[in-house]
């Protein structure tokens, strides 16, 4: 089988095309035959050296595709399912073999590369507005890239929740796509602090959502209410640097946290609620992903020069 890995850290092309074996399950896993593959900033992270891993890696942490193989004492799918998975590293490849109990069945009319483009991104949307800061009917929120994948499917649940959303975005063109997606107010990076306070009164929003980190961090916390919650989830700008907590207390007591998904999705139960939440609004129309971009396994340089341009409108996948 074909496979995407890096033996050394740096830029897009430090990443390869190599031959494997193909994978036999164990006990306990099953062996997908991959169909669709996200792209996502963690990857980046990784080939990058920002987030350290064992070298040779083989990047990518969810995919969809069809089981053809069944490890020892598996009963959670059989072969022949169509299923998804994130969080289990090697998914650039043809095949993975993956824990059983990580596997998600996709249900009849979410096609794989909808299933691979909604499981990370969509359950990160689904933790971020149901759990990290439940949102309630009548909140005003700030979702900042809210025209990249993560953020334009944040918007939608946002707004399921009865939430006030302002969204910031890059360019006139991505400001439709947010808008579309359903946000009410829609800002260039320039002016979203000032036009957060003057669309609340001065008051502030109550939670702002942050995939962007450096650019945005600081400038975010003034866009908070006294006692609001800044839920930085990404870098995609850089690191935030460090700075002193006091800052929270002279600008309102304000909350801050730093979530990652797989806290949560600890259980197979909170996994499966969260996927078949985000897969059910999708077959019922009520949750539109939309596919900016596929390229085919051997140009992974490319999709993740596309997705860190910052240009993209929506899911990056690799087809094997």
């Amino acid at each position: 089988m074909k496979r995407i890995q890096f033996d050394d850290y740096g830029e897009p092309d430090v990443m390869h095309l190599a031959d494997a074996p193909i994978p036999e399950p164990g006990p306990g896993q099953a062996r997908v035959k991959v169909e669709a593959i996200g792209v996502n900033f963690i990857d980046i992270y990784q080939r990058s050296g920002l987030y350290r891993v064992g070298l040779p890696f083989t990047p990518g942490q969810e995919a969809a595709g069809t089981v053809d193989a069944l490890g020892e004492g598996v009963d959670q799918v059989k072969v022949g399912d169509g299923v998804a998975y994130s969080f289990v590293p090697g998914a650039y490849a043809e095949y993975a073999v993956v824990p059983a109990e990580k596997l998600v069945p996709v249900p009849q009319g979410v096609p794989s590369r909808a299933a691979a483009a909604l499981m990370l991104q969509g359950m990160t949307a689904h933790y971020l507005s149901t759990d990290t800061f439940p949102l309630q009917s009548g909140q005003t929120v700030l979702i900042h890239a809210a025209a990249g994948g993560t953020g334009q499917l944040l918007v939608q649940m946002a707004k399921r929740r009865g939430a006030r959303v302002f969204g910031t975005v890059s360019t006139p063109e991505k400001a439709q796509l947010a808008r579309d997606s359903g946000a009410d107010e829609v800002f260039l990076y320039g002016d979203f602090d000032t036009e957060c306070k003057r669309l609340t009164n001065g008051h502030g929003v109550d939670v702002v959502y942050d995939s962007v980190g450096k650019d945005t961090f600081d400038r975010s916390l003034q866009c908070l209410r006294p006692r609001g919650m800044m839920v930085l989830f990404g870098q995609s700008s850089g690191p935030v640097a460090p700075f002193d907590p006091q800052i929270l207390n002279a600008r309102g007591s304000l909350f801050l946290t730093r979530p990652s998904l797989g806290h949560y999705m600890l259980t197979r139960d909170e996994l499966l609620n969260r996927a078949w939440d985000i897969f059910e609004w999708a077959v019922n129309g009520q949750l539109n992903v939309r596919i900016d971009r596929e390229f085919p396994l051997g140009q992974a340089a490319d999709a993740h020069r596309a997705l860190s341009s910052r240009a993209t409108m929506g899911k990056v996948l690799l087809i094997p």
